[in-house]
């Protein structure tokens, strides 16, 4: 066997795949501890500003709806109306579950790994199908 080697269907070079994304791994895990630390430690203005803007949409949304409760008194709701909604509500969550049942399929099927080119060693760059192109 020699320095490039293919198992399991992937070119190796001296080194198994697995140990070189395992050395990836880690090597990035300790540059995102040592970063961590030191940049979570204090906000910074951006930080501040995202915050503020977040809480006042969530003190407007409690605003609005407040204000919906109670302007919308003494008004009655016919029963298709529930019937919508509980439709609606019923759909958007089969939407949801059948999304996350795509996700995790895809991800334990493999497919969202990234694609890898493999060619066998004794294939050229000239294409022997062709005419006219040795």
């Amino acid at each position: 066997m020699g320095a490039n080697d293919v198992k399991n269907g992937y070119r190796t070079s001296g080194r198994c795949v697995l140990e070189q994304v395992r050395a990836i791994k880690h090597t990035d895990i300790e540059d995102r501890t040592s970063t961590e630390t030191t940049t979570s430690a204090r906000m910074g203005v951006g930080s501040w500003i995202i915050l503020i803007v977040l809480l006042s949409l969530l003190v407007a949304t409690g605003v609005v709806i407040y204000l919906g409760w109670t302007l919308g008194k003494g008004t009655d709701v016919s029963t298709s109306s529930y019937v919508a909604m509980v439709l609606g509500v019923v759909i958007s969550l089969a939407v949801g579950f059948g999304l996350m049942a795509l996700l995790f399929y895809s991800s334990r099927k493999g497919y969202d790994e990234p694609p890898v080119m493999i060619v066998p060693e004794n294939d050229s760059t000239e294409s022997k199908d062709v005419p006219g192109t040795k």
